[in-house]
C-alpha cells in the first residue's frame, strides 16, 4: 500500500531532497547517486528523479542498460526503474539517449511536471531530485509543484563555483525550501604515485559559505579519478567500494540528512502545550 500524498506532496514519498548546484560540472549527479546508495546502505528506501532534462545522467550513472523504458501503469502513469536497491526515473528512459533535447523552458518544465506527477513511485522514505545547474525554470517548476523537504547545494572550493552555489542557496530561500547543507566535492588531491594532499582548487570554501549562510557543510570528499571511472561504468563508488573512505564519508552524509529529516518531521508534528496556573 502506498504512502499517502502530503498537501502538494507526491503519492508513496515520505521526504523529498534537492541535491543541486549553481553551475555545471562540480559532480552534483556523481554526488546524487552516491548519496542514494549510502541511504540505501543505511536500510533507507530511496529513489532518485533526474530533473536534469537538457543533461540527464543518472541512467549511466546507475548502469540502466541502453533501451530500458518504465513500466506503463494505466493509461498515464508509469513505474520507475529499479537497480541498486534503488527506484529511478529520467528522462533518459523515455527517449533516444543520442536525442538532444533541444527544448525551450516551458517545454522542458512541462516534460518535468509529467515526470513528477506520472512516476508511480513505491513507499519511498527519500526521494532525491538530481537538479540541473542553475537557477532556472526548472528549480521554479519544482518549487511550485512539489513539497520540496529541503536542499543540499553541492559545489567546489573554487570561487567562481562558491559564487553561483550561494545564488543556489538564496533561490532555495526566495522559494521557502531549507537548505540542509553544503557539500563540498573535490575538496582535495590525493596523488596516487606519492600520496602528497594538495587544495588544488583552494580550501575551506564550504565552510566558509556554510557559515555565511547559516547553513552547516555536510561533509568534503577528495577529487580521485577512481570515483569518475566507477560512475561512468554504471557502478558507483558506494556499491563498487563499501568499505573505502569515500564511501565512508557519503554515508556519514546521509546520516546527517536522515536525522535532519527525521528531526523536520518530528517538529511538524509537535502540539502546542497548554499550561494552567493556578492563582
Amino acid at each position: 500500500m502506498q504512502a499517502p500524498a502530503k498537501a502538494s506532496g507526491l503519492p508513496g514519498v515520505k521526504h523529498i531532497i534537492a541535491i543541486a548546484s549553481g553551475k555545471g560540472g562540480v559532480g552534483k549527479s556523481t554526488t546524487t547517486v552516491n548519496l542514494a546508495l549510502a541511504l540505501v546502505a543505511e536500510g533507507a528506501k530511496v529513489g532518485i528523479l533526474d530533473a536534469d532534462i537538457y543533461g540527464p545522467s543518472q541512467g549511466m550513472m546507475l548502469g540502466i542498460p541502453s533501451g530500458t523504458r518504465p513500466e506503463p501503469v494505466g493509461d498515464k502513469g508509469m513505474k520507475p526503474v529499479y537497480i541498486h536497491g534503488i527506484q529511478a526515473m529520467s528522462i533518459s528512459l523515455l527517449i533516444d539517449e543520442n536525442t538532444p533535447m533541444v527544448w525551450r523552458g516551458p517545454m522542458a518544465s512541462g516534460a518535468l511536471q509529467q515526470l513528477v506527477t506520472q512516476t508511480q513511485w513505491e513507499n519511498l522514505d527519500y526521494l532525491l531530485i538530481d537538479m540541473p545547474p542553475g537557477t532556472g525554470d526548472i528549480q521554479l517548476t519544482l518549487a511550485q509543484k512539489v513539497a520540496v523537504d529541503g536542499a543540499v547545494i553541492v559545489t567546489t572550493p573554487q570561487d567562481i563555483a562558491l559564487l553561483d552555489a550561494k545564488r543556489g542557496i538564496e533561490m532555495f530561500r526566495k522559494v521557502d525550501i531549507p537548505v540542509l547543507g553544503v557539500v563540498e566535492n573535490m575538496s582535495t588531491h590525493i596523488c596516487s604515485q606519492c600520496g602528497h594532499e594538495e587544495h588544488i582548487f583552494g580550501a575551506g570554501g564550504g565552510q566558509r559559505i556554510a557559515r555565511d549562510y547559516d547553513t552547516e557543510l555536510l561533509g568534503s570528499l577528495p577529487l580521485t579519478l577512481k570515483i569518475c571511472q566507477q560512475a561512468d561504468s554504471g557502478q558507483p563508488t558506494v556499491v563498487a567500494e563499501p568499505e573505502s573512505d569515500v564511501t565512508m564519508v557519503y554515508r556519514d552524509i546521509a546520516k546527517q540528512l536522515m536525522v535532519k529529516m527525521d528531526d523536520k518531521a518530528g517538529s511538524a508534528k509537535k502540539v502546542p502545550q497548554i499550561n494552567i496556573i493556578e492563582d
